[in-house]
């Protein structure tokens, strides 16, 4: 394999790239950037301010407001943080135009934001770009704007490839990988565990009504994003044996994990991935989930149990049967299924192509 490649990774310019992280997104970002690094790969991680250090960051533009008082006073001034995130990726794509081609041999962009793409045209340096979502208008409308668009596109599962087939009918599926290194099978035996984000999408407050149906403890944890729904839906269902235990880095969760008897999942939308599904996984904690998205790509009927989208009763039903799966059967499909070796293996191939 060719050591050595120089590569601009695109992060968000909505959240650091640290722990602990505000979602699968930035966890992936961070560990694709580790990796590539430690295999000899010379990376620049555009990203957020207050992102982590060690990883050679190169903070995103992202500046407090400039813009005049008739600028601010136009009735189609949006708002000021949706302009401070176009700025920076405005900065950076001009700065990568100007001489991107002698600073690196491919940039990678995993920011979910349209100017990556839209000006990729604008470089003389390849870019790859990894589709995290379903379609979103912005980006669609970025691609379908060039009767040819010049970026290579990547899918995180085979059914996130499907939901772009209209607009990027070659997306290649390179799956999210966990590192099993670092994430470590526990003894399990506990009750169970959610983890993710505290959003309706996620739909936590599903996974206390099926414990609870269940009558299995539940812990919680993971980033509050949506203030309101945590304090409308989440908190008065506390106590009687769920416990929010918070925003949790990477150790912690790997213990909260590997301690549990099974993990839930439960997505109110189309899950592009899963990536709390692998970590679950890794630590050995069969899954039960809603079976949305592409839950069903990463889980085998050894260690995975997947109800109907949004049935309570079902997924508390399948509850007591997912936590007598064989934890050993879990951890293998992760080394096999989920790892990041498998993920870097991918990109790196893909890079050394592009850059050709």
């Amino acid at each position: 394999m060719t050591q050595g490649l120089r590569v601009a990774l695109i992060a968000s310019a909505r959240f650091p790239i640290r722990e602990p992280f505000a979602g699968g997104l930035e966890a992936h970002t961070w560990w694709l950037a580790h990796i590539l690094t430690r295999r000899g790969h010379r990376v620049e991680l555009f990203a957020a301010p207050g992102s982590d250090p060690a990883l050679g960051t190169r903070e995103l533009p992202v500046r407090s407001a400039v813009w005049s008082d008739a600028a601010r006073s136009d009735v189609s001034m949006p708002s000021v943080t949706w302009m401070e995130e176009h700025h920076a990726y405005l900065g950076l794509m001009l700065d990568l135009a100007r001489d991107g081609e002698h600073r690196f041999d491919v940039v990678h962009n995993n920011s979910l934001h349209y100017l990556p793409v839209a000006m990729a045209s604008a470089l003389s340096v390849p870019v790859v770009t990894t589709l995290h979502t379903p379609p979103t208008p912005w980006l669609e409308s970025a691609i379908k704007a060039q009767d040819s668009c010049p970026v290579t596109f990547t899918a995180v599962s085979r059914f996130t490839a499907g939901a772009w087939r209209a607009t990027v009918p070659a997306a290649r599926v390179v799956r999210n990988g966990i590192d099993t290194r670092f994430w470590k099978p526990g003894p399990g035996g506990g009750g169970l565990v959610w983890s993710g984000r505290l959003v309706p999408e996620k739909a936590p407050h599903l996974a206390i009504e099926a414990a609870r149906t269940a009558g299995v403890p539940l812990r919680i944890a993971g980033p509050i994003s949506d203030r309101a729904y945590f304090q409308e839906r989440i908190e008065p269902l506390l106590g009687e044996g769920v416990r929010y235990v918070g925003h949790l880095d990477r150790r912690g969760l790997v213990e909260l994990l590997g301690s549990a008897s099974a993990a839930l999942v439960t997505p109110g939308w189309d899950e592009p991935y899963g990536l709390v599904v692998a970590e679950a996984l890794a630590c050995g904690t069969p899954v039960c989930g809603f079976d949305r998205g592409a839950l069903s790509e990463i889980l085998t009927s050894d260690c995975g149990l997947l109800a109907p989208p949004g049935d309570v009763q079902a997924m508390a039903e399948l509850i007591p049967r997912a936590m007598k799966l064989d934890r050993r059967d879990a951890r293998r499909r992760a080394e096999v299924f989920c790892s990041l070796d498998h993920t870097a293996d991918a990109y790196t191939n893909l890079y050394e192509e592009v850059a050709r």
